[in-house]
């Protein structure tokens, strides 16, 4: 009996990461764009995480004819008005670095007081039929962004992301710990129940 693929909408290698883990147990065989040999750029034109979830995973699934897991996900910060939001993966340019990025919102956040730094990691998955049938699960995560960075795991903002309950930084997290209470991590749990109902 053949598995049913689901492609992974992300050319993001630290994301696929976490998809991959966050994902077990699901009655799919989960796959990547470079796996199935699909070369595709998404322009994200949306001005939400919901419509760019939605744009790069109906765009993956028309590319592959497979249904598709895409999300879409960022940092808001209170004292920047929601920025980077959307913007989160271009903040400091379209050719910077996770480190560059870090940086530059470090720059921004100068001279705020530390309990005017609240922050939250917001994920949106869209799960896409090529038939055109999408469904939509939301993650959020609250936390401060700390005055400097830390930590050796993640990718992206983990390394200024400060967890209030836990005292860590996202980036000092084990994977089963960030897993367990990301933002990701809850918007892909909620998939993945949607997922198991589907294949049953």
């Amino acid at each position: 009996m053949s598995v049913t693929k689901l492609l992974l909408g992300t050319n993001n290698s630290g994301k696929a990461r976490e998809l991959f883990v966050l994902l077990e147990g699901i009655p799919f065989a989960v796959t990547t764009p470079q796996a199935e040999g699909i070369v595709l750029e998404v322009d994200e034109t949306g001005t939400t995480f919901e419509e760019n979830a939605v744009i790069k995973a109906m765009a993956f699934a028309a590319a592959s004819g497979l249904t598709v897991l895409a999300d879409d996900s960022g940092l808001e910060v209170d004292a920047l008005g929601g920025e980077p939001g959307v913007l989160s993966a271009r903040y400091a340019g379209p050719d910077a670095s996770d480190e560059d990025r870090v940086h530059y919102l470090l720059s921004k956040m100068q001279g705020i007081e530390w309990n005017k730094r609240g922050a939250r990691f917001r994920s949106v998955i869209a799960v896409a039929e090529p038939s055109g049938t999408v469904r939509l699960f939301e993650g959020t995560c609250e936390g401060i962004i700390a005055l400097n960075p830390k930590g050796e795991g993640g990718f992206g903002y983990d390394p200024v992301f400060y967890i209030p309950f836990l005292g860590k930084l996202m980036a000092e997290l084990s994977m089963d710990e960030k897993n367990s209470m990301s933002h990701r991590g809850g918007a892909a749990r909620n998939a993945v129940e949607y997922l198991k109902g589907v294949a049953g």
